[in-house]
């Protein structure tokens, strides 16, 4: 742990201790600014690379990486998905995703996140929700090739052609105006469905209706909804608590905090907290 994020002050950090570690399930919900402490860029909010921006190309970044241009032109929306793997390239999970991987030891915990980096899963979670897919899973647009690769870096071409038909690769992400994976939507439905006690909104701005709906359900069930952003984001309104800062330093904070209250309970010879 940091000990610069020792005597972080986050507001009502006593209430999120004590309601995750009495907490049943909970629900994190991930954006890209939880890897911005990996040295990867956001995309909108503070600091975004594409806030009222047009790429170098004249579009949108949001036609730019379309299932329409995908189709008509794959050279274009394959530079900026190689833009976002170079990023990633060399990069490693930072602190926050490393915490919310040790909550699952605590508590059932289900992550879900449009990132397409891979970070929460190096870290280690395992009930893992990537509703934009995973950036270096490939598919063959045309046939059922399917490959893994680590990096994009022995592509001579782009977009890359497919090994066993005419066809070209293409990541297996969720570009814009393209539908959501049947079984991510089918496993948020039953975490819905089943309720939690906490849920996180970490560095999203939570512009997608899929992701911003289950943060404002926490008031159906009772949960806390805890948000974690440097800015305003479309859930701000909702939440219980905002921590207004990056997601490392508060989730280090948060764990330091879980950790002496554990300690805490075990010397007093008080019942397990989780």
């Amino acid at each position: 742990m940091n000990p610069l994020h020792d005597s972080l002050d986050l507001p009502d950090l006593n209430t999120v201790v004590t309601r995750l570690l009495a907490a049943k399930r909970v629900l994190v919900i991930t954006g890209a600014g939880i890897s911005a402490d990996s040295g990867l860029p956001t995309y909108r909010g503070i600091g975004g690379l594409y806030n009222d921006q047009h790429t170098d190309d004249g579009l949108p970044i949001e036609v730019a990486l379309s299932g329409e241009v995908m189709e008509a032109e794959p050279s274009i929306t394959w530079k900026h998905l190689a833009a976002i793997e170079a990023n990633c390239r060399g990069a490693q999970p930072n602190a926050a995703h490393k915490v919310i991987a040790a909550m699952q030891e605590l508590v059932p915990t289900t992550v879900l996140t449009q990132n397409i980096d891979g970070f929460h899963r190096q870290a280690g979670s395992r009930d893992l929700i990537e509703i934009h897919g995973d950036l270096f899973e490939l598919e063959c647009v045309h046939c059922s090739h399917h490959e893994t690769v680590a990096d994009y870096s022995r592509f001579k071409q782009l977009p890359p052609p497919c090994p066993h038909c005419l066809g070209h690769l293409r990541p297996a992400v969720v570009l814009f105006g393209e539908a959501l994976p049947r079984p991510a939507i089918q496993r948020l439905e039953k975490v819905l469905q089943d309720g939690f006690d906490l849920v996180f909104s970490i560095g999203t701005t939570s512009v997608f209706p899929y992701i911003a709906q289950p943060f404002t359900a926490a008031r159906h069930f009772g949960a806390l909804a805890v948000e974690i952003n440097p800015g305003d984001t479309e859930v701000s309104r909702h939440a219980n608590v905002r921590w207004r800062c990056g997601a490392a330093a508060a989730l280090e904070r948060l764990w330091q905090a879980v950790s002496v209250a554990r300690h805490a309970a075990h010397a007093s010879g008080a019942a397990p907290l989780s």
